[in-house]
């Protein structure tokens, strides 16, 4: 796995109108296809080998981050969350406002010798600090928005830690996989769908959905990383391989085809089963049309939904081997 790309994918931008990180994707992903950009539903690119059968693989490409709400005469700021940001991480916590220029902040952090609060942390309960005092009205303005402030960096042998990880991974995997793709003969044709808005409700996929004429998709994802406070039960193992999707909402065929191959090439998987919704873009392509049959695979990451998300690049690389497999398998239905 080329990590360069996921550097350059996860320190990249892509909150609400801001497109770095499709900037980075569509340049990628057009070495090996043609890629439209449909806006707010995302990028669109299609290895068409003229063939009877169309298969879709996803990932969304946006971030959760925050928007300025309001100024402060004195150059604090109000925000409010864009996606499920874990916010007990926010205090003293360095942010970016993408405003007239780049603009530095922090979130205010209160002493501990004054806070008598131990409650959980709301957005609502914070302020950021821009240090630009009655200046900052004249570069930010309310509907700006905010990202985490956080570099690319190794971790150990194999890890990585960034901002963004979820789901620019994912995107990775799958320009990965083009690669791998785009110069064979194919039983089918493939279509790589890198869709917005999933953090704010799935709804680029939603849409992608149903300009993309697939007959069949495989969803692509992170889902939750082992930790010492996280229960085993409820969680992927970081080095332990793609987890494959199991739910009732998943299309069984599939899942069972991604299993299989799994299986007969020896690469590292594991299971992740579900009751019903699966949190992911899946749960909206499975219903769009007259119904798509749809699988998932997850990466397991590390502190979700923060600045500094794990992964290991051993579970991208299974990914991709399964991924790949299918594609040249002709899918499964």
């Amino acid at each position: 796995m080329n990590t360069e790309i996921i550097k350059k994918l996860s320190e990249a931008v892509g909150i609400g109108h801001l497109d770095g990180a499709k900037a980075v994707a569509k340049e990628e992903l057009g070495k090996y296809c043609a890629v439209r950009d449909f806006g707010s539903i995302g990028l669109i690119g299609e290895i068409n080998q003229n063939k009877e059968k169309t298969v879709m693989l996803e990932a969304h490409i946006d971030e959760v981050g925050f928007i300025v709400t309001y100024v402060f005469d004195d150059g604090f700021v109000k925000l409010k969350n864009v996606g499920g940001n874990d916010c007990r991480i926010l205090p003293a916590l360095p942010i970016v406002i993408h405003a007239k220029t780049k603009t530095p902040a922090v979130f205010v952090s209160t002493p501990p010798h004054l806070n008598k609060d131990n409650g959980a942390l709301s957005i609502d309960d914070t302020f950021a600090d821009t240090g630009l005092g009655e200046k900052a009205k004249e570069i930010v303005s309310p509907g700006d928005f905010a990202t985490f402030d956080s570099e690319f960096t190794p971790l150990g042998k194999n890890r990585i830690c960034s901002k963004s990880l979820d789901d620019r991974v994912a995107v990775a995997c799958l320009i990965e996989v083009a690669s791998r793709l785009y110069s064979k003969e194919l039983p089918v044709n493939v279509v790589f769908c890198l869709s917005e808005q999933e953090e704010l409700g799935t709804r680029g996929a939603r849409c992608a959905s149903f300009e993309i004429d697939c007959d069949e998709a495989v969803c692509l994802d992170v889902s939750f990383g082992d930790a010492p406070d996280v229960p085993s039960s409820k969680c992927g193992k970081l080095g332990g391989g793609a987890m494959i999707g199991i739910s009732p909402i998943l299309n069984r065929k599939i899942s069972d085809k991604l299993c299989l191959i799994a299986k007969e090439k020896e690469i590292p998987h594991q299971f992740e089963v579900m009751g019903g919704s699966t949190g992911t873009d899946a749960d909206v392509i499975s219903v769009s049309k007259t119904g798509i049959g749809c699988g998932l695979v997850s990466i397991p990451l590390r502190n979700m939904h923060t600045c500094l998300e794990v992964v290991d690049l051993s579970d991208l690389d299974s990914v991709c081997d399964i991924l790949e497999n299918y594609i040249i398998s002709g899918g499964a239905l």
